[in-house]
């Protein structure tokens, strides 16, 4: 039975490995290049927390600068700016800045600082495709995430696999370029080469740490929305809808994937794999996939090896995956025994 505990003991354990591993990585930079121990560990961690900050104070003007924002202002979108209000308090939290994304793709995200400079974004696709109580869903999903301060971690744990793939990119050609040179009579090529290698290594090991995480702190906000709203089944429809819009957009995926809540790329993996197998899903034979059905092919799929292989790689579950968590906390609301401390119970 999982807990709100629980969720922060995942980001302080993924925080705690990305840090242990990136550690070893700088002992095999210290070791390989023989550097003075106190010089390289001062250089490599001092360089690597200054990094770690700047994209923590860069990045939330980073991604409003890339969305291309447009920052409402009181009284502009009332029913919005009232229902993030009302569920705002109703979750203990400071009311988020409010913005909305020029694109027609339904989707939405938050990112900031702190609690409260935090951003709720939501794209004016979202607005258009979903009703009201979806759209409801969606941002009690979103509050969810601030509530957790989880896309706080998730801004500076990311910053570390990103560092060892850009020390894997420099020390692999660095060395392939040194050791091309033929006047170069010491190993220092080898060297480089080797460091490369690791550090490709553990950029893929921490990466995939920090995905996990990201996976695990979706099915949490997607609780936690059916929590607030009282209504989990507008947020499975509301998932279903964005999955199927964002799968048939024709613009490319968009960057900082991981702060959506639906990932572009994978929604138009999810969908395509389900419709190169229509008439297998197509039970009834009538050329539709109807609810039913579609729901069974999204089960079948998850159930894949393929997909649980690349889900490892994934910033969000696999879509079948959160409708089913938010079923099952709709069969026990319905029962009456729901209550606020079992909010987690089922991630």
């Amino acid at each position: 039975m999982a807990s709100l505990s629980q969720l922060k003991f995942a980001m302080a354990t993924s925080i705690f490995l990305s840090a242990f591993i990136f550690g070893l990585l700088v002992f095999v930079i210290v070791y390989f290049l023989q550097l003075d121990v106190f010089t390289g560990l001062l250089v490599a961690l001092g360089g690597s927390a200054l990094f770690i900050l700047f994209q923590y104070a860069v990045g939330p003007a980073i991604v409003a600068a890339t969305t291309h924002l447009n920052y409402l202002k009181p009284g502009e979108n009332p029913w919005l700016e009232s229902t993030v209000k009302e569920l705002a308090d109703k979750s203990g939290i400071p009311m988020p800045k409010l913005a909305t994304v020029p694109n027609n793709t339904p989707n939405a995200f938050t990112f900031g600082r702190t609690t409260s400079s935090a951003t709720l974004a939501v794209h004016e696709g979202l607005l258009q495709q979903l009703n009201e109580n979806e759209i409801k869903g969606v941002i009690a999903h979103e509050l969810g995430h601030i509530k957790h301060k989880d896309y706080i971690v998730m801004t500076v744990l990311s910053a570390l696999p990103l560092i060892a793939y850009m020390i894997a990119q420099a020390t692999l050609y660095a060395g392939a370029f040194s050791g091309g040179r033929r006047n170069n009579k010491d190993n220092s090529g080898a060297a480089l080469i080797i460091i490369g290698v690791i550090s490709f290594i553990i950029y893929i090991i921490t990466f995939l740490i920090v995905m996990r995480l990201s996976r695990l702190r979706e099915h949490y906000a997607d609780a936690y929305s059916a929590y607030v709203t009282g209504s989990p089944r507008e947020l499975e429809s509301a998932l279903a809808k964005i999955t199927y819009g964002l799968s048939i957009s024709p613009k490319p995926p968009e960057g900082a994937r991981a702060f959506y809540i639906e990932d572009p790329a994978m929604a138009k993996q999810e969908v395509q794999h389900i419709m190169e197998k229509k008439d297998e899903y197509d039970l009834d034979h009538d050329g539709v996939l109807d609810e039913r059905e579609l729901q069974l092919a999204m089960e079948k799929e998850s159930k894949s090896t393929w997909v649980q292989m690349n889900s490892l790689f994934a910033t969000h579950p696999p879509t079948f995956k959160r409708i089913l968590l938010l079923k099952e906390i709709e069969q026990e609301m319905a029962t009456g025994k729901y209550s606020n401390d079992k909010m987690y119970s089922h991630v």
